[in-house]
């Protein structure tokens, strides 16, 4: 199971991206359009953020379930590219800092971790239960000799 704990840093991480791409963005007409960009990439980020609070908090753990899990975790990973993508091609003309940058690219690596992990574990339980189901596939136990021995 995945501990919600995992997803705290990359609630301090959209926090400060957003505080500092708001500050090194203020004034300028360019701007509206990098923080409107930008605002829709976090918020997109933040919903499914949400969604996998909400399986944690579903779940009697209060952690996540990994088959349940993968595909959002899949999906948060590939948003939080989009989002240093977006900020290493509009580095200059959105005034991104350096440490948003490093802060989302860090966040992304370790959500990809974590989806792979995930994943992993969900495809592991589910071959285990196909085994189950099917007999488990392992050869049957030989047969006791049978009358006096």
């Amino acid at each position: 199971m995945l501990a919600p704990s995992l997803l705290r840093p990359v609630r301090k991480a959209t926090a400060f991206l957003v505080l500092s791409i708001g500050l090194a963005g203020g004034g300028a007409a360019w701007a509206g359009d990098c923080n409107q960009d930008i605002a829709t990439l976090t918020q997109k980020r933040q919903g499914i953020i949400d969604q996998l609070n909400s399986l944690a908090k579903g779940s009697k753990t209060h952690q996540l379930d990994p088959a349940s899990s993968c595909p959002k975790l899949k999906a948060l990973a590939g948003a939080e590219r989009q989002l240093v993508d977006y900020f290493t091609k509009n580095k200059e003309w959105c005034n991104v800092p350096d440490t948003a940058i490093e802060n989302i690219t860090a966040s992304s690596q370790k959500t990809g971790a974590v989806a792979t992990q995930a994943c992993k574990i969900a495809e592991q339980m589910k071959k285990a239960q196909e085994q189950q189901a099917t007999g488990g596939g392992l050869p049957q136990g030989q047969k006791l000799p049978t009358g006096p021995l």
